[in-house]
């Protein structure tokens, strides 16, 4: 039997987080070891897979690790977090089959894990479901989507196999150019929800896949659809799939890698608000990118994360697949951005103060005591190749929350009665 790694949680954990991390202790067994796991304190080599009935490997004070060696466990891993199947509110109404070979349509398909629908993203393989997704969709057992006619799977870009009974109730978007696909998606979303989408999220399909990974949890959280430009224009899918929405809110992701072209004729179908793209520098550029969209907000549409007490979700930018995959957590729990780390080993500089400027903090006073305070909360997307652990342990202190001095107005407040 593999390990579980058994440490200390300082937080309570919600009630699907607890199943499912029982479920994951039950089969490995607390104190068991093998050769390079944890033995006499010997050093932690690898990391407990993704069994039948758990997905969790690694959970410290203020971490959770979710997934597994590639992007097709990592999705079943977050499906099965949020999406256990022990009781009716545990069941999702349908799950999303998306071909993991098709990296515009696996984008899209993340405004579907958002509200109402709140589906779960697997993956499939080209024509084959691996076993993985199946075991997950089998355990998950999607109850049907009244509003899709109650359909249990919605299938994107593939033909792969369904265990029965869900091969019967089956939603199907072909595969097709990524602007149709992503058009025909927004269809899906609008038809779930029973009204037309008020904002759109649009971004370049050219722009490399790190800098839109931020894009599916943004989806996922406001419910909006992902459409896409192209070839330096606007495709006539997108431009009539926004002509529907009649004049949305159209944010648009990393503006500075879209053609002027296609910025004008998106300024004639809504209204357009341009999301700050990536900082300078190549290597921070993806981390910087994830980062200005976990601060950014307009009115009620964004995360606007600027202060201590949230959720987040870390990836590795060199899995963008792991961003669909965690749209999820996003649209439901903690509703968490994604902020990314070029390398498993090294949390990026602006991400160490990003997270610095949000880290919860206390007081001796009696009113900024930690029982008072609020408090964030990391999920680790993948295995140590994707994230290291001693990486999970350096994000834990980022995110622990920490004594601090107080200013005078503190001290003078605490000393004044009321």
């Amino acid at each position: 039997m593999r390990p579980v790694v058994c440490l200390a949680m300082r937080r309570r954990p919600s009630p699907t987080v607890l199943c499912t991390l029982l479920a994951a202790v039950a089969i490995a067994g607390c104190g068991k070891t093998e050769a390079g796991s944890v033995a006499g304190g010997g050093p932690l080599r690898r990391l407990t897979p993704v069994e039948a009935q758990g997905a969790i490997s690694v959970t410290t004070r203020n971490t959770t690790r979710v997934g597994g060696a590639d992007t097709t466990v990592d999705a079943a891993s977050v499906a099965r977090v949020v999406y256990p199947g022990l009781t009716a509110g545990s069941r999702p109404q349908a799950v999303v089959v998306v071909n993991r070979r098709d990296w515009a349509a696996a984008l899209s398909a993340s405004s579907l894990t958002g509200a109402p629908l709140g589906a779960p993203i697997l993956y499939a393989d080209g024509e084959q479901l691996p076993e993985v997704s199946r075991a997950a969709l089998e355990a998950m057992r999607p109850t049907g989507a009244a509003a899709l006619g109650g359909a249990t799977v919605i299938r994107i870009g593939t033909d792969a196999p369904l265990p029965a009974p869900y091969s019967r109730h089956v939603l199907e978007v072909p595969a097709g150019a990524p602007a149709e696909m992503a058009a025909e998606i927004a269809s899906v979303l609008a038809r779930a929800q029973g009204a037309r989408p008020q904002q759109a999220i649009v971004l370049d399909v050219d722009a490399p896949e790190a800098l839109q990974m931020p894009a599916a949890g943004l989806a996922g959280e406001s419910a909006a659809p992902i459409l896409l430009t192209e070839g330096g224009g606007l495709p006539a899918a997108t431009g009539a799939a926004l002509r529907t929405l009649r004049h949305p809110s159209v944010y648009v992701m990393n503006p500075t890698l879209m053609s002027a072209g296609a910025l004008g004729a998106l300024a004639r179908l809504g209204r357009v608000t341009q999301i700050p793209g990536p900082g300078h520098g190549e290597e921070q550029g993806a981390a910087q990118n994830a980062i200005a969209v976990a601060r950014f907000t307009d009115g009620f549409f964004g995360w606007g994360v600027k202060e201590p007490g949230h959720g987040l979700v870390f990836a590795n930018a060199g899995r963008p697949l792991d961003a669909p995959a965690a749209a999820l957590l996003s649209a439901t729990g903690e509703y968490a951005p994604m902020l990314l780390l070029q390398a498993p080993g090294r949390i990026p500089p602006g991400l160490n103060a990003y997270l610095g400027d949000i880290q919860p903090a206390y007081s001796s006073s009696p009113e900024f005591r930690p029982v008072k305070g609020v408090y964030n909360h990391g999920w680790l997307i993948g295995d140590e190749r994707a994230i290291s652990l001693v990486t999970q342990a350096e994000l834990d202190s980022l995110l622990e929350i920490s004594s601090r001095k107080q200013s005078s107005a503190e001290e003078a407040s605490a000393l004044t009665p009321e």
